[in-house]
């Protein structure tokens, strides 16, 4: 494969990566809304991903480390738009390719020379990053576009401000999260570059850990009983889409381009969450944020 190849199939894929991820934050808010607990969407979710990816994998390998990072990422994740929205949610991924530019440096993955413009436009990068997701959760300036669009009950997305805040907090906690995966996983690939292998042991060890966790934290019985509505949806969107397609991905992308190379695709998602938004929840545009 050519020089071309090399660099538009990862870039593709993570633009698709990018994509799944935007449309899981707003399917899962849909179901959070509507009563699904965070804890059992995670447990569900990963569970189903489990079993779709068992046939296609043959070797067993122990990633828990890499599975509890993924689980507390994705439960900070949905917890953060639970009390917020989806578009805070992708506003926040900005930090990613901070977190791991930052992480790859001290893990002598990247070298930091302020005197190349490579290294100096990262390190501004990272900053703006830092800066913006700081904007977008405590600042919101007057509105500038409204949608009068279908939305599927806006006054239950949107979340009130004071829990935006906190919401922000454990989409941050995210974000870190997502970077010390991505530098792990990076790690992992080197030895194990089977990408299904990984994937199915990932969602497998999720499943474990977010099994022990979901019986501490639900207590309720019927929190765990599915119904044919957004809830279960949801699930299956999380665990094929969410899980088997963009994990497999990303993971793929990252064993061809490297942790920070796919990192750097987060801030695509505030595209793909602005139409999204308008179309489906009917936000409104605000300087600073949405919401």
């Amino acid at each position: 494969m050519g020089v071309m190849g090399t660099v538009s199939l990862p870039f593709l894929g993570m633009v698709i990566v990018v994509l799944t991820q935007v449309t899981n934050m707003i399917v899962s808010k849909m179901a959070m809304s509507n009563g699904l607990s965070s804890f059992i969407l995670v447990l569900y979710s990963n569970a189903i991903s489990a079993v779709i990816l068992l046939p296609l994998s043959l070797l067993f390998h122990r990633f828990f480390l890499l599975a509890l990072i993924g689980c507390f990422a994705q439960i900070f994740g949905y917890a953060g738009v639970r009390y917020s929205s989806p578009t805070l949610g992708t506003a926040m991924l900005n930090l990613v390719p901070a977190f791991t530019f930052i992480l790859a440096i001290i893990c002598r993955m990247e070298k930091l020379d302020l005197k190349k413009s490579s290294s100096l436009a990262k390190s501004v990068g990272a900053l703006v990053s830092v800066a913006g997701a700081f904007v977008v959760t405590f600042y919101k300036g007057p509105p500038i576009m409204f949608s009068s669009s279908f939305s599927y009950s806006s006054n239950q997305i949107f979340s009130s401000q004071s829990h935006w805040v906190l919401g922000g907090f454990l989409l941050a906690d995210e974000s870190l999260l997502a970077s010390m995966w991505y530098i792990l996983q990076a790690t992992i690939l080197k030895k194990h570059p089977a990408v299904l292998t990984i994937t199915f042991f990932y969602c497998f060890f999720i499943s474990i850990i977010s099994l022990a966790i979901s019986l501490v934290a639900e207590r309720d019985p019927s929190a765990w009983r599915l119904k044919l509505d957004v809830g279960l949806l949801a699930v299956l969107y999380s665990a094929i889409v969410g899980n088997v397609i963009r994990i497999s991905v990303c993971t793929w992308c990252v064993r061809r381009a490297g942790p920070l190379f796919c990192s750097m695709f987060k801030p695509l998602g505030i595209v793909f969450a602005f139409v999204m938004g308008i179309i489906f929840l009917g936000d409104a545009l605000h300087l600073g944020r949405y919401g």
